[in-house]
């Protein structure tokens, strides 16, 4: 495993981040591919072993059962200081605006029970899941650098965002004194770079880490099409993400299969490689240990400049999709999420 660290802060993190999304009571979740509490002990163990020290899951994931396996293997199989943990909180609901629960309330219950979940003192990355339009961005980064401030957060990320959402935020936490975005979790692999349009230069200018999600598209270019899984017959949410665009995505997923026969490698293997001469940490989601073991074999491996552009070559623009399709506010004259009292950005 090779290591590097995250962004502008002090943490080292492994080059693959273990996505557990897959973790948690299939009974809490949406998934029929969520695997139970043993697996989750032996997946997150062998991650250990081949040297992942980065953890992403969040309070989303399965009701919470996902940060409550993380922490309980975590606090087993590791020493706290030798791994990162990163969790995610979801924006205000309806009932919480209602009852009048402020910003900055609502990040404090949200990393109280992710601190209960995972039974640690504090998280390594926290992340704001997505864009919450009817909070103002003020609250959230107050809210944010209070638990930095509290001692239960060491860093704060941001996901599912905009590269002029993620500039105008930190650009507002500077002037303001708030701890600033060191990370970013977008959508973002070999057939979706859309994040190479604003995303990627803003975070190459700011060195904000970039650690995507979505790093083999469902397993899509795991696997030659036609090759399906139970996971993708079954995940009406990937399906959503790249059935649009499935007959251009598949000319880019058979020159991956070319290039894993070329290099005897997986299919897994030469995405992943790509990815990694992109970003600091993808999120490789594993529900088996072939998963883990897959992600941890790419880092080792260097594709040529020819090959590279090769994969590269018949990419086509995407429309944005899942997540980020719907970050929008309710109505186009919202603004008021820039409002700082009687100031604006």
């Amino acid at each position: 495993m090779k290591y590097t660290r995250l962004g502008n802060s002090e943490l080292t993190v492994s080059r693959i981040c273990m996505g557990c999304m897959g973790f948690g009571d299939a009974a809490n979740g949406q998934h029929s591919w969520t695997v139970d509490e043993a697996h989750t002990r032996e997946i997150i163990k062998r991650g250990l072993e081949l040297g992942v020290n980065f953890y992403d899951t969040a309070i989303a994931y399965q009701s919470g059962t996902s940060e409550q396996y993380v922490g309980r293997a975590l606090k087993d199989f590791a020493k706290r200081d030798e791994v990162i943990i990163a969790t995610k909180f979801l924006p205000r609901t309806p009932a919480d605006i209602e009852a009048g629960i402020s910003g900055q309330a609502h990040i404090e219950r949200m990393i109280n029970k992710s601190l209960q979940n995972l039974g640690t003192d504090y998280v390594d990355l926290y992340i704001y899941h997505m864009w919450d339009w009817n909070t103002p961005i003020y609250d959230i980064l107050e809210g944010l650098s209070n638990a930095v401030k509290a001692g239960k957060v060491r860093y704060i990320g941001i996901s599912n965002c905009y590269a002029w959402q993620l500039a105008k935020a930190n650009a507002l936490a500077e002037r303001e004194g708030f701890s600033k975005f060191v990370s970013v979790q977008g959508h973002y692999n070999l057939i979706f770079r859309e994040e190479e349009r604003e995303m990627a230069v803003l975070c190459e200018q700011d060195n904000i880490a970039m650690t995507p999600y979505s790093a083999l598209a469902s397993g899509w270019l795991a696997r030659l099409p036609g090759e399906s899984t139970k996971r993708s017959e079954e995940d009406s949410y990937a399906k959503f993400k790249y059935d649009a665009t499935k007959a251009q995505d598949e000319v880019i997923i058979r020159r991956v299969y070319e290039l894993a026969e070329k290099y005897g490698v997986s299919m897994t293997e030469i995405s992943l490689a790509w990815l990694l001469t992109k970003v600091t940490s993808p999120v490789v989601g594993a529900t088996k240990l072939s998963h883990i073991e897959g992600a941890a074999r790419a880092v080792e491996l260097s594709l040529s400049a020819e090959d590279a552009a090769y994969l590269e070559e018949p990419y086509v623009p995407h429309p944005l999709a899942g997540v980020m399709a719907q970050n929008k506010p309710a109505n186009k004259n919202d603004k008021h999420v820039w409002s700082t009292g009687s100031q604006r950005i």
